[in-house]
């Protein structure tokens, strides 16, 4: 009886490792969805935030004015860009063409791909950084650029860092 208790575990264990296996090795992209209006991501955005939020151009001037970084502030924009590996970071137009750069808080969500050309608001923290050649150079692999545009990074960029507690479609 003892023989057939440990053949039997031993069974379950193996068949437990090999499932844990098999679904470790499967490749994550972005979660499904449409970016529908009113969808949200992470801890979603509450309507008074949604009816304060700021321009990109405005939240440049508070970081600009206050040097330092914001805390609790709501951003209006549009989507140019999400990551084609996971969802896990997006770009927001600004007024002057340029982008500024999301991040998910502690990597806790990820966002679809269909959410490129939607209109959102953002909820979190935001602060002017340097980003690094490698960090640039990482980011424009996950975006799929052209490795040319890849090989012409070479300084590093100041820029707004915005970390999304939660994410809304709006338009």
């Amino acid at each position: 009886m003892k023989f057939k208790a440990i053949l039997f575990a031993a069974a379950v264990s193996v068949s437990t490792l090999a499932f844990a296996q098999e679904t470790s090795q499967k490749k994550f992209g972005p979660p499904a969805g449409n970016a529908i209006v009113g969808d949200t991501y992470g801890s979603g955005v509450v309507s008074t935030s949604e009816s304060k939020a700021i321009t990109v151009d405005k939240l440049s001037k508070k970081l600009k004015k206050d040097n330092k970084k914001v805390e609790g502030v709501a951003v209006k924009g549009k989507v140019t860009d999400v990551c084609e590996k996971k969802g896990c970071w997006l770009t927001i137009q600004t007024e002057d063409n340029s982008q500024f750069f999301v991040k998910m808080k502690d990597y806790a969500f990820f966002v679809p791909t269909a959410l490129k050309g939607k209109t959102i608001v953002l909820e979190g923290t935001a602060e002017r950084k340097v980003t690094s050649i490698d960090e640039q150079k990482h980011y424009a692999e996950d975006a799929k650029k052209p490795q040319a545009e890849i090989d012409a990074i070479t300084t590093p960029k100041e820029e707004i860092r915005f970390v999304a507690n939660g994410i809304k479609v709006v338009n």
